[in-house]
C-alpha cells in the first residue's frame, strides 16, 4: 500500500514537473521570438517609414502599412456578416441535417492550405473574371481564411448560452427574436470577439494568398476595387529580407516589428473589451 501511494506521488510530481518544463519551454521561445523582431525591429524605425512609400527595395512602408489596413479591413467587413450570420442561423434555426452539413464544411475549410485560397482566387477573379490583382481580391482571399475562425467561435458560443436563461425569458413573454437580442447576443458575443481576434491576427500574418491576390504596389493603394494591386507589410518580410542589402533588410525587420506590434495590441485592446463585457453580461444575467 505505502509503496502504492509513493508510485503515484512520484508519477505526479514526474507530470508535474514535466508540464512545467513544457510551459517554460514554450515561453523562451514565444521571448526568443519576440526578442529577436524587437531588438532587431526597433532599430530599423525612423520616422520616415511612416511617411515615405517603398523605392524599389528601400525608402518607406507608408503604403504597406495602409495596404494592410485596407484589406484586413475590407476582409473584416466581408466576413462578419458572413461568419457570425451562418452561426446564428445554424445555431437557433437550421434543421439537424444541415446544421451537421455547414459544420462539416467549415471543419474541410480549416484545412484548406492559404496558398491553395490564393491561388483558387487567381484564377477565378485575377485571370477568369478580368478583376488584376486588386484590393476586393486580396481582401476575399483573407476572408476565406478568417471565415473558419470567426463562424466556429461564433457557433460555440451561441451554443453555450444557458438553456435557462433563454426559457426564462421565454417564459416572461418575451419574443424570439427580444430573447435573442437581450439574452443569448449578449451572453456570446465575448466569445465571437474572441473568434474575430483570432482571424484578424491570422489574416495579418498572411502572405501567400495576398501575393496571388492582391500582388504588390510600391505606390500608396487607392480605392478601385479591381485593377489596383496592393502593397503589405507581410510581403517586405518575406521578399526584402532575401535581398543582399543592408537597407532592404532594415525594411523587413521594421515590417516585421509592425506586425509584431500590430497583433499584440488587436489582442491587448480585444482582449480587454471581451473581460470587461463578459463580467459585465454575467453579472446582469
Amino acid at each position: 500500500m505505502v509503496s502504492r501511494i509513493a508510485r503515484n506521488v512520484a508519477i505526479s510530481r514526474f507530470w508535474w514537473v514535466l508540464c512545467i518544463a513544457s510551459l517554460v519551454g514554450a515561453l523562451l521561445v514565444l521571448l526568443s521570438l519576440f526578442g529577436f523582431v524587437f531588438v532587431r525591429g526597433i532599430a530599423a524605425i525612423r520616422p520616415e517609414i511612416f511617411f515615405t512609400v517603398t523605392q524599389g527595395i528601400a525608402g518607406g512602408l507608408a503604403n504597406a502599412i495602409v495596404g494592410t489596413l485596407l484589406l484586413v479591413t475590407l476582409a473584416m467587413a466581408l466576413v462578419v456578416p458572413v461568419g457570425i450570420g451562418a452561426a446564428i442561423w445554424v445555431t437557433q434555426f437550421a434543421p439537424d441535417r444541415l446544421r451537421i452539413v455547414v459544420r462539416l464544411s467549415i471543419d474541410v475549410l480549416f484545412g484548406v492550405p492559404s496558398i491553395v485560397v490564393g491561388y483558387f482566387l487567381y484564377v477565378a477573379l485575377v485571370e477568369t473574371a478580368g478583376w488584376g490583382f486588386s484590393l476586393v481580391a486580396g481582401s476575399l482571399a483573407l476572408a476565406i481564411i478568417m471565415l473558419p475562425y470567426v463562424y466556429r467561435a461564433a457557433d460555440l458560443a451561441f451554443s453555450a448560452v444557458p438553456r435557462d436563461l433563454v426559457e426564462a425569458s421565454v417564459a416572461l413573454g418575451a419574443r424570439p427574436l427580444t430573447t435573442f437580442v437581450r439574452v443569448a447576443f449578449p451572453w456570446a458575443l465575448p466569445g465571437t470577439l474572441t473568434g474575430l481576434l483570432i482571424g484578424v491576427g491570422i489574416a495579418l500574418g498572411e502572405t501567400a494568398p495576398l501575393i496571388y491576390t492582391a500582388g504588390w504596389s510600391n505606390y500608396m493603394p487607392t480605392l478601385a476595387p479591381t485593377h489596383s494591386p496592393v502593397g503589405y507589410l507581410t510581403y517586405v518580410v518575406w521578399t526584402f529580407i532575401n535581398e543582399p542589402f543592408k537597407q532592404s533588410h532594415q525594411l523587413a525587420y521594421a515590417a516585421a516589428f509592425l506586425l509584431m506590434v500590430a497583433i499584440f495590441v488587436t489582442n491587448f485592446v480585444a482582449r480587454a473589451a471581451v473581460e470587461y463585457w463578459a463580467s459585465r453580461t454575467r453579472s446582469h444575467s
